[in-house]
């Protein structure tokens, strides 16, 4: 999905369930801090506070850097967007849009009560890609029970789940129920892509045998980006290696 129209839809859904604009600023609590507690995995995380009214990144926490190789400062709503593999924004526009949904059916006194669980990959600042899950609550709403703004941790689950399809939760707190892997209307069209048009180009000419600096002259890109587009093929698909990438890609005639 190109990120033009997944940006534009991702704010759509966002204004739905947002509550109007408001320019106080959020101040944490200790409370906030003690709610991170029930999110966390075994893995490398990072969290932050998303202002839904406003749509933009309050907050990024440090560990940011050492997850994505991200500074804070350069966490943004834009930024987060950008780095969602292509192939998974439908998926989360369509898990946006149900959560949605079920916040929105919630009573007010329950919102805070749910948080809402799904996965996706994310690109690194090193071009690799990695899969997160992305835990979500709100931590404040207005008097009408609309959101004003949601605190997010993001978990490296690549170890986990290194391949496989996203699936979406809502996990309820202080004895609420939980309902796991929902049925999500696909309100956006999952792409059957699952390869870039470079990396197409590039796993042709690895089928012809051609070598990783070959390549980067055929495609005049360098052999640093040849080499990563061609770990992200044999990562994201679970293979060991190149002959298996290659073997795989002809028998299952990807090209």
């Amino acid at each position: 999905m190109k990120l033009e129209l997944f940006s534009t839809e991702a704010n759509n859904i966002w204004k739905k369930a947002a509550s109007r604009p408001t320019s106080e600023k959020f101040h944490f609590e200790v409370d906030i801090y003690k709610k991170l507690l029930s999110f966390f995995l075994v893995g490398d995380y990072y969290y932050f506070i998303f202002n839904i009214a406003i749509l933009d990144i309050e907050f990024a926490s440090t560990e940011i850097e050492m997850v994505l190789g991200y500074q804070p400062s350069e966490y943004n709503l834009p930024k987060l967007l950008d780095i969602i593999h292509p192939d998974d924004r439908p998926f989360f526009l369509n898990f946006e849009n149900k959560a949605g949904q079920f916040l929105t059916m919630l009573p007010i006194e329950k919102l805070m009560k749910y948080k809402v669980r799904y996965d996706y990959r994310i690109q690194k600042k090193n071009g690799e890609y990695i899969r997160v899950l992305q835990q979500s609550t709100a931590i404040e709403q207005d008097e009408n029970g609309r959101l004003i703004r949601t605190l997010s941790v993001h978990t490296d689950i690549t170890h986990l789940k290194p391949d496989g399809k996203p699936l979406l939760s809502f996990i309820g707190l202080d004895g609420e129920p939980s309902y796991i892997n929902v049925d999500v209307e696909e309100v956006f069209s999952v792409s059957k892509e699952f390869l870039s048009k470079r990396e197409k180009q590039v796993l042709t000419l690895l089928i012809e045998g051609k070598l990783s600096k070959e390549i980067s002259i055929i495609l005049n890109i360098s052999k640093q980006t040849v080499d990563r587009h061609r770990k992200n093929m044999i990562a994201r698909n679970n293979f060991n290696n190149t002959a298996e990438l290659i073997s795989n890609a002809i028998r299952k005639g990807w090209l």
